[in-house]
């Protein structure tokens, strides 16, 4: 583990003379500092701070203006910092030896060569610089005019990106690199002695060009960009500051933090003065985003931590899960892992949590308990420093809230009435009531619950809920009478009857508005429902899950006798089946609905049709002239298609001409070529049914809404940059969990995976987004904490892309914990997770008619201070959501934008 360490080491004759250089590296202008000013510029030394009245939150140079005036590179005058001043040779210089930490090897200046003119104050930096070879006299004076002060000649471009590159070492890469062009359009400009070294200042990020891919080399360097110039140096050199240390956080309060740095701690106050930054960030963070056992540096400022940056956001622990055998004396564990026994010895340091991550002592361990034992990576003695319960056996009675019911792993999470948070499995044997009635399924139970509880071994053996309170149940249809009663069996087979709601919510999948005349009643095959009861046992709501009829398709009508209303069809394997039809049932003859009445004269020998059934009772049937499957071949010569149906079936197809119409969405011209084996596809027949007429290829895009045209059902959408119209008048549409919606509930911005036939946009369903802040990063999920508050994990299993502006990377290690995000599923199941950009301002006023922001703008030409905001608007101050009103004059925010739409504000 290494530290920096600052050591200055000055004689009491240059005491004087360096602490007015100190002063003016960066610091007020030359004018400040002549002859018999002594005085006056110490005392505005020694009462500098860190922050300065003209370093404006957000500025774009505030991380290294920050840190080097912490590890007292640069200091102010009289609290400003003059960031867009140019920058002298002797300011320069002075400031290149101060961060190398030379400061001990000052002489008085005499040996400053006469050939270049210096100010009294700079001429030992300059003797120094000299005699180090970060300059070269006879390269300086060459390159002075006649006439002109070496000295207070500002200093270029490509003149710092030389100093700069020797103050770090790396003369000879710059000398290798003098031959390889810079890649700049300006670059016959810039001079062929400093070519190599803006080569290498560019290749380590040091400096970029601007605008226009040029580099500017004679363009002068301003005191904010010299202090960015070396705080990005910083990251290749270890000058060994003593007040910079490094290492892993083991202690974090609000008001301090401890390190762990070459085998010893060190504490370090946190107050209103200390700072926030990450390693490969430029942009302030808060304190929140510390963590115990990360990497970090500290700048220490009379005991107090001026600069804090996180070196390595990941936890320098290690974590081994075994099962615990016995407590033993002494603060020794012994844990059964992976089949040995070991023994792990903790201190008075080691935190204890329970599975619920409540803090316990060890004494509360049990046996047979599986715990996690993280240990330290850091230190070489490898101590555990959490020991955490992952499963224990409990048996307890007690009451409480219901916060969680998890169907899947079979758990329900109750907060006690102490306020613990505790989760206990439950299985067949659980006996669970409401009201003194066993409850059909845990699925019952809503969160909020009051319930009181026994706990034997961890698994809940009764369960009652002592409250009233609104719950679903699950069940089968049987009966509606007078749209008052109905009647269904629960799940365990028993038959019940309920009182319906007089305004009681229909909800059936692919029926947009159904009534109670929708469902599907019947004593063997009624519909699969879920039920909402109010607490006082009244249905509220019915929503169909599943319905027990039967879709056949890919059937061939062999005769229809209308007398008996009785159909015989032979199916794909050449199997009769018989069914009987009746006035309810519906013909579908391409977009016409009819009724037997009219449509039994289309039932004709040899027509291909797909039937939905109850029994033996047809609900609805519809005349086939299209085909979905999967592409397998096709044959020129015989004029065949040939594709594979959802059954497993390969039904062979014929076609006229060279070839039928082939339609892929996007394309102007397609061909059969285009089409390939695997493909989905649609097969669209001619009117008589037994040619190809068109074969569409299948295929999903995802958009974001740009317009919607509701009138005629017209959509455009954008995606990967470009824009896209289709036509939904022939699509499902729904919304993120599946319900049907109609295009008026469609809305500009959002996102949306459609499905098109060919040309036919068939289904639209609107993609959840969700948006929040990183909260943990982990080799299969990511982990977002959303605007609700709640922590959400996403899986990495089909892959992940991370957008961050104009870059993309399939690497999730790109995001830290500092970043907020915008996650969406890709139409391939990948996780798509996009940075959002910010921007910190401070408030002017809200525009209420116009439902905008209006910051302090930064000066004339900033036009772009107006930011509208909407009900949708994540508003808050740390997890308190505020109103927009509340935002007064001169308030810090932080905006988060997803594109140019304002997502989050932020108050500081």
């Amino acid at each position: 583990m290494s530290s920096y360490k600052r050591t200055f080491r000055r004689s009491t004759k240059k005491a004087v003379s360096t602490m007015l250089v100190t002063a003016m590296v960066l610091g007020g202008g030359t004018a400040a500092f002549a002859d018999g000013d002594q005085t006056s510029t110490t005392t505005q030394t020694t009462a500098s701070s860190l922050i300065f009245s003209d370093v404006k939150d957000g500025f774009w140079a505030e991380k290294y203006i920050y840190k080097l005036a912490s590890e007292g590179i640069i200091l102010g005058d009289a609290g400003k910092f003059r960031p867009g001043d140019s920058v002298t040779q002797q300011e320069a210089v002075t400031m290149a030896i101060r961060f190398m930490n030379l400061d001990s090897k000052l002489g008085d200046g005499s040996a400053t060569p006469s050939t270049m003119e210096v100010g009294t104050y700079f001429k030992p930096y300059v003797e120094l610089a000299v005699n180090e070879n970060l300059i070269s006299e006879a390269e300086e004076v060459k390159a002075t005019a006649a006439g002109e002060s070496w000295g207070s000649k500002k200093a270029t471009r490509e003149w710092v990106a030389k100093l700069l590159v020797r103050a770090l070492g790396k003369d000879a890469e710059a000398k290798s690199a003098a031959g390889t062009s810079t890649g700049f359009a300006d670059q016959a400009n810039i001079s062929e002695a400093a070519r190599g070294y803006v080569n290498v200042a560019v290749q380590l990020e040091l400096t970029n060009g601007v605008e226009g891919n040029k580099f500017e080399p004679q363009g002068s360097v301003t005191r904010a960009q010299l202090a960015t110039f070396f705080g990005r140096g910083s990251e290749y050199v270890d000058p060994g500051y003593s007040t910079v240390s490094e290492g892993i956080v083991t202690g974090l309060t609000d008001d301090k933090i401890t390190l762990y740095v070459d085998g010893m701690t060190k504490s370090f106050v946190l107050d209103n003065r200390s700072v926030y930054f990450t390693k490969d960030s430029e942009t302030k963070i808060s304190k929140s985003n510390l963590r115990l056992y990360t990497k970090v540096m500290v700048v220490d400022k009379v005991g107090s931590a001026a600069y804090v940056e996180i070196r390595d956001p990941e936890l320098q622990l290690v974590s081994t899960e075994g099962t615990l055998l016995y407590t033993l004396s002494d603060n020794r564990l012994l844990l059964l892992v992976d089949d040995d026994s070991v023994t792990y010895t903790y201190d008075s340091s080691t935190k204890f949590i329970d599975q619920n991550g409540n803090e316990i002592s060890p004494e509360d361990l049990t046996k047979d308990s599986i715990v996690i034992v993280q240990r330290e990576t850091f230190s070489g003695l490898n101590k555990p420093v959490i020991i955490q319960v992952k499963s224990a056996n409990i048996n307890k009675s007690g009451s409480g809230t219901v916060e969680d019911v998890d169907l899947t792993d079979k758990t329900i999470s109750i907060q006690d009435d102490s306020g613990n948070m505790e989760t206990f499995g439950f299985d067949s044997s659980s006996i669970m009531l409401y009201q003194n009635e066993l409850l059909g399924s845990a699925g019952e139970i809503q969160e909020g619950a009051s319930v009181e509880y026994t706990v034997k071994n961890s698994v809940i053996t009764r369960l009652e809920i002592t409250e009233g309170m609104e719950r679903t149940v699950k069940g089968t249809l049987l009966s509606i009478e007078r749209d008052k009663l109905l009647s269904y069996t629960n799940t365990s087979g028993k038959a019940e009857i309920k009182s319906l709601d007089e305004d009681v919510e229909v909800i059936i999948d692919g029926i947009l508005n159904p009534t109670l005349d929708d469902l599907i009643t019947d004593v063997n095959g009624g519909d699969i429902v879920e039920l909402t009861l109010s607490p006082d046992d009244v249905i509220t709501k019915i929503e169909v899950t599943g319905r027990q009829t039967e879709e056949m398709t890919n059937l061939t009508v062999v005769s229809y006798d209308s007398k008996y209303q009785a159909l015989m069809v032979v199916d794909s394997n050449e199997k009769i089946q018989a069914f009987t039809l009746d006035d309810d049932t519906e013909i579908i003859d391409d977009s016409d609905t009819l009724t037997l009445s009219k449509g039994k004269d289309l039932l004709s020998k040899g027509k291909k049709i797909s039937l939905t059934h109850l029994g033996d009772r047809v609900l609805s049937l519809e005349l086939i002239y299209k085909y979905e499957g999967t592409f397998v071949s096709y044959d020129k010569g015989d004029k065949e298609i040939t594709i594979e149906l959802a059954s497993g079936k390969e039904i062979t197809l014929s076609y006229d001409g060279s070839s039928p119409d082939i339609e892929v969405y996007g394309e102007s011209s397609p061909s059969l070529s285009d089409i390939e084996e695997g493909d989905p596809v649609t097969v669209i027949l001619s009117s008589n049914q037994n040619e190809v007429d068109t074969l569409a290829l299948n295929k999903t895009m995802q958009f974001k809404v740009d317009q919607i045209g509701g009138s005629n059902s017209r959509v455009r959408g954008i995606s990967d940059g470009e824009y896209y119209t289709f036509y939904v008048d022939k699509a499902k549409l729904l919304d993120d969990n599946g319900k049907v919606i109609d295009i008026y509930d469609l809305e500009e911005g959002q996102t949306v995976n459609v499905v098109f036939s060919g040309q036919t946009a068939t289904s639209l369903q609107v993609i959840n987004l969700t948006y929040g802040a990183v909260e943990s990063i982990g080799d299969s999920s990511l982990v977002v904490k959303d605007y609700s508050g709640e922590s959400q994990s996403f899986s990495l299993k089909n892959g992940v892309k991370v957008v961050r502006g104009t870059s993309e990377s399939k690497n999730i290690s790109s995001l830290t914990t500092s970043d907020r995000v915008e996650v969406r599923k890709a139409t391939d199941g990948s996780l798509v997770v996009t940075v959002l950009t910010k921007e910190e301002r401070k408030v002017s006023r809200y525009d209420a008619v116009n439902k905008e922001i209006i910051t302090l703008r930064a000066g004339l030409s900033d036009t772009n201070y107006r930011f509208p905001v909407s009900s949708d608007t994540y508003i808050h101050q740390g997890d308190t959501t505020i109103s927009v009103q509340s935002l007064q004059e001169n308030d810090k925010i932080v905006l988060y934008f997803d594109g140019d739409t304002v997502v989050e504000v932020e108050k500081q």
